[in-house]
């Protein structure tokens, strides 16, 4: 595959997590297989991730961490996100970071409309990577709660703005991973970094 401008965001707002592990094995690959790349961990970010009132007239203006995120997508021509799953969704600062940013004028055009009537996407063109981590077994994740997360980041936010196709890299349980077995996913991150994928 030809070198590809990539942006890894890890989603986790800790200091150190699998989900900062994987991140740096995926950037270290695809830095050595000779994509470009930024990456970006949440936890260094500084923004209020809390929107505020309802509607985008007063919307609150953006930090520079998040008009560097904005910046970063808009370079990016695959986006790669991990993060763990808790309660069912994202972790609260990762959701906070997309209200924010993920603003008409930069992510969607409200004056314009799809054929289905939804705002225009302004990322279309920049495909994207899930590499999440959780304590839900795989299995049970698809069956019972039907992929809840990765839908809701297909279709309700990547998908509205326009990234797509989103492929997803599902690692569980965590909780009672051996090392043997996190090397293992280790490796499988890094063989997508080396792709670019």
């Amino acid at each position: 595959m030809a070198p590809r401008r990539i942006f890894v965001l890890n989603g986790h707002p800790g200091k150190t997590s699998l989900s900062r592990l994987f991140s740096e094995d995926y950037a270290q690959a695809a830095v050595q297989a000779g994509h470009e790349l930024r990456i970006t961990h949440l936890h260094d970010l500084d923004f209020d991730p809390d929107f505020g009132g309802a509607g985008y007239r007063a919307a609150k203006p953006l930090e520079p961490d998040l008009e560097a995120v904005m910046a970063n997508m808009d370079w990016a021509e695959h986006l790669v996100l991990l993060s763990p799953m808790w309660w069912g969704g994202l972790p609260a600062k990762l959701k906070g970071l997309f209200d924010r940013a993920l603003l008409p004028g930069s992510a969607f055009d409200t004056r314009a409309k799809t054929w289905l009537g939804s705002p225009r996407p302004l990322l279309a063109g920049r495909t994207a990577r899930l590499i999440m981590t959780s304590d839900t077994p795989h299995w049970f994740f698809r069956l019972v709660h039907k992929a809840a997360l990765v839908r809701q980041l297909r279709m309700q936010i990547f998908g509205f703005v326009g990234i797509s196709p989103l492929h997803v890299t599902h690692f569980s349980a965590v909780i009672n991973s051996s090392p043997e077995t996190r090397a293992k996913w280790s490796r499988r991150v890094a063989s997508l970094g080396a792709r670019g994928a």
